[in-house]
């Protein structure tokens, strides 16, 4: 392919000129793709222009409410631009086709908001556009996707792999509503054993691996590595604390009375036998258990040859302990070394895969994901997106072993490789072993598919009894729960939760630090009034912004009338479908989505007059309140529930199922504030005055903590000192000497 290709766009104001550049390297396209979006994006260059790491942020980001280009190829003029109503739909996209080139590329699809709504692939970009400018023959989602879309915006690659990698990475960051979407996307956690100590530490990581050591995993949850620790702790003796700890050790800790730690912290074993450990545990870890524990066979059975039973009883607890982590594995397939199983099941409009990870020939669990997805797509073309955006952020394996054929199963091979530099293989395992643990992973997948389904069902019903026993004019679809948390007013955090028909929706958790200096320490009707006023001041002027754009009528309706039939059926069948199966969609939006229908605030009726006056304030009447009041001894099961403008509070029987749902939800809430309070409180008490110089992070903080012993050693130390300190440089060393001196000055 030659070297230089154009990457065409199409601008909002500016004429279109035709420009030669180089095509970016994927590596490249990608790194700009992760570069955070500028607070207010430039006019856009003109409409065929090169992207590369340093500028693709600002050719990708559409400039909002500018006026289309005219049918002619003209820019509109910058006067007209307010006046002119932005036009959606199939005679937007229709101007982009001259400028398309026939290669592979990534394509976004932006409403009148500039709002990306659809990231999409293709192997020819004028070919796949040219298919959204056809009036019919579109499903019920592609044509309501092509009725709200007001521009479009391209990035051409070289290959369509590249184009695979990059659609992914653009669906993650963007998370447009007419895609596919990973609900759950935490990082796996994994096993660090940290090597940047004399001796190695064995802890759980998540994140970028940038401390030297060796790593082992995923792990599909925390749980899981913690028990897996807490058995090489009890094989191994290997210690767990921190290097701070660590090095302040006068006499062994209470982890090597009960035999979990050899402290090598006070010389109760030396660095070298320590090190022999450190190489048995990753021996282990790398699938050599057999090895290790006929080692430690051979070795018991010498010890008591030699009368020696105390050293054999060391060794017996050890097998025990390595039989413990290999008997929490509940399939340990042979010839399998490295792989990844992906198992999805759907039913009742919701799919659910499971993923199982095999890693050093051991299963190291499973985890189960339920994406956002429209209800016509199949579970090939679930599975096939859902894969894609999986191995985004994390590392691929040799070995992928899939529960149906996807589509794009060759190419994804070809764009995991490119991804991991090594050969990468996708199989639809038809027999044998690998066909058992697909089908172990399919009966995992089927039983949590069931069980969210019936959780569904017995959300609604709950939600519905919510609507009924506390007279509600309808049943609530988001339910937002408020608690403050502090003692005596220092680290005070204000916490709200989210519930509707699929549970708690966790990725809407919200925690507020209280700010306001005015607030007396232990006011909780201030800290709830400041709490509600900083939440629905935004969804205010969110909703304002919205009326305004309506009012100025910038959204038109499509004049395709065979579309808008298409849409009308769409939105019939989709509220048919809500009826059945009502989803929140409140993971679209990161700041604050929706406007509840439904505040529960955990007090009295003092904070409930608190907001009340807040809602008032801000123009909310219409959202219904309850506090939620404990009972006389605070017992649960006695709780008051206050409303507004009424002067007594009622009580549910003892036994009403909602009043438990109820208790749940202010209970989560309780454990939110108090989390988020403890985590502040905590990183309170381990602040140090290193934090606030410019470019002390964890590992050159740790590194002078370890050289001077205290931040008042480090405050002490002259410029050659600092100097000393592995990681730390002449111009660092004069910025904290700088930093602690000018304070005294």
């Amino acid at each position: 392919m030659p070297d230089k290709e154009k990457h065409e766009g199409l601008p909002q104001r500016d004429a279109v000129k035709d420009q030669q550049s180089e095509r970016p390297e994927t590596a490249d396209v990608l790194a700009a793709a992760r570069e955070p979006l500028p607070s207010s994006a430039p006019s856009l260059p003109s409409a065929v222009s090169s992207v590369s790491a340093q500028t693709a942020d600002a050719e990708l980001v559409p400039e909002p409410n500018s006026a289309p280009l005219a049918a002619d190829g003209d820019a509109a003029g910058a006067g007209a631009a307010d006046a002119t109503p932005v036009v959606t739909g199939p005679e937007v996209i229709q101007r982009y086709l001259k400028l398309l080139p026939a290669a592979p590329g990534v394509y976004r699809m932006l409403d009148a908001e500039g709002n990306v709504i659809y990231v999409g692939k293709a192997r020819s970009l004028k070919a796949r556009v040219s298919n959204y400018t056809r009036l019919g023959g579109h499903t019920n989602r592609i044509a309501r996707m092509i009725a709200t879309t007001a521009s479009m915006e391209f990035v051409s690659v070289r290959t369509e792999a590249e184009a695979l990698l990059l659609e992914a990475n653009l669906i993650k960051r963007f998370r447009p509503r007419f895609n596919v979407l990973m609900r759950d996307d935490k990082s796996f956690p994994y096993i660090l054993i940290a090597r940047d100590t004399p001796a190695p530490q064995i802890l759980k990581h998540r994140g970028a691996r940038n401390r030297k050591g060796d790593y082992f995993g995923p792990f599909a949850s925390a749980g899981a590595v913690s028990r897996t620790i807490n058995m090489l702790e009890r094989a191994f003796l290997l210690r767990s604390c921190s290097d701070s700890v660590y090095e302040s050790r006068t006499r062994p800790c209470l982890l090597h009375q009960i035999k979990r730690c050899a402290a090598p912290c006070t010389g109760e074993i030396s660095l070298d036998e320590y090190g022999h450990l450190v190489d048995e545990a990753v021996r282990f870890l790398r699938g050599e258990s057999q090895n290790v524990r006929r080692m430690y066979q051979s070795l018991m059975e010498e010890a008591a040859a030699c009368l020696e039973y105390e050293r054999a009883a060391r060794y017996r607890d050890r097998l025990s302990a390595l039989a413990h982590v290999t008997a929490d594995q509940s399939i340990n397939p042979e010839g399998i070394e490295e792989a990844d199983v992906f198992a999805a099941a759907q039913e009742g409009g919701q799919t659910c895969i499971e993923v199982f990870f095999f890693r050093t020939g051991q299963n190291w669990g499973n985890r189960a994901y339920f994406p956002k997805a429209d209800r016509a797509l199949s579970v090939e073309e679930v599975l096939d997106s859902f894969i894609a955006q999986f191995y985004d952020d994390k590392p691929v394996p040799r070995l992928i072993l899939l529960s149906h054929d996807v589509p794009s199963r060759d190419l994804l091979a070809e764009a995991l490789c490119i991804k991991s530099e090594r050969r990468t293989e996708i199989q639809v395992p038809q027999r044998g072993t690998k066909l058992g643990i697909v089908d172990h992973a399919l009966a995992n997948a089927r039983e949590a598919l069931g069980r969210k389904l019936a959780e569904s069902s017995s959300q609604r019903r709950l939600l519905e009894g919510v609507a009924e026993r506390f007279g509600l004019p309808e049943t609530p679809r988001r339910i937002e729960v408020y608690d403050n948390s502090h003692i005596q007013g220092t680290n005070a955090v204000g916490a709200m939760i989210v519930a509707g028909p699929d549970g708690f929706v966790k990725g809407q958790y919200r925690k507020f630090n209280i700010k306001s200096q005015t607030i007396t320490p232990g006011d909780d009707y201030g800290m709830m009034r400041e709490v509600l006023t900083r939440r629905f001041k935004r969804l205010v002027a969110s909703e304002n912004k919205e009326a305004r754009k309506v009012d100025a009528g910038l959204v038109e309706n499509v004049e395709a009338a065979e579309l808008a039939g298409m849409i009308a059926a769409d939105n019939a069948s989709a509220a048919a479908m809500d009826s059945e199966m009502p989803e929140t969609n409140a993971s679209e939006d990161d700041v604050f989505p929706d406007r509840p229908d439904l505040v529960l605030i955990d007090g009295g009726a003092g904070q409930l007059a608190v907001a009340r006056e807040v809602m008032s304030e801000l123009g909310l009447n219409d959202i219904q309140l309850i506090g939620v009041a404990k009972g006389p001894d605070r017992d649960a099961g006695r709780e008051h529930f206050h409303f507004p403008f009424r002067e007594r509070s009622i009580m549910l029987e003892p036994r009403d199922p909602v009043l438990y749902f109820v208790q749940r939800l202010r209970d989560e809430a309780h454990r939110f504030a108090i989390g988020s309070h403890r985590t502040r409180r905590s990183m309170a008490i381990t602040a140090s005055p290193l934090d606030e110089i410019e470019g002390i992070g964890p590992r050159r903080r740790r590194a002078l903590m370890s050289h001077f012993g205290s931040a008042k050693a480090v405050s002490r130390a002259g410029v050659e000192d600092l100097k000393a300190v592995e990681g730390i440089s002449a111009e660092m060393a004069r910025r904290i000497y700088d930093h602690f001196h000018e304070r005294r000055s």
